[in-house]
């Protein structure tokens, strides 16, 4: 797993989100973007990650900071989540786990007790040129949106 990092190029990708309709990073050009990967919609801790990206969304919007969830999710599944918790931002289903190996998040893991691969939760904060401003690797579900407007500043 060879995980892009600061300063490196973002990955072009569309993928379908919680709607069905088609959405590229490309469409976000000359905007800051943050693409924050998680294992699984609706579980406890991507449940409380993406509530609390929902809640400082008006503080994100001031720093023009547009946020794309990717998880390798069905699109029935990410539909029911934005529903449920009543999400105001993109969620986006990578079910063949393609954009997640182009940034380098899919590989092993270990859960109680059990080897997998799956999607590793990091997030990246992508400039409007494209270019990866911000590896975001330190965090808990709990604070990831703390460290994000940190990093806004």
């Amino acid at each position: 797993m060879q995980t892009l990092q600061t300063g490196d190029k973002a990955p072009l990708f569309t993928l379908q989100d919680q709607n069905d309709n088609a959405v590229s990073l490309s469409d976000f050009a000359g905007k800051r973007v943050l693409v924050y990967f998680y294992p699984k919609a609706m579980t406890p801790g991507c449940t409380v990650q993406a509530q609390n990206l929902r809640d400082i969304k008006a503080q994100l919007d001031d720093k023009e900071v547009v946020v794309l969830g990717i998880s390798p999710d069905p699109v029935k599944r990410l539909t029911k989540f934005a529903e449920r918790d009543q999400l105001n931002f993109t969620l986006l289903s990578d079910e063949d786990h393609a954009v997640a190996d182009a940034f380098g998040v899919w590989g092993p893991k270990k859960f109680m007790g059990r080897e997998f691969d799956g999607i590793h939760r990091l997030s990246f904060l992508i400039g409007p040129d494209g270019t990866i401003e911000q590896f975001i690797n330190k965090f808990k579900t709990k604070d990831h949106h703390e460290v994000v407007l940190g990093l806004l500043g």
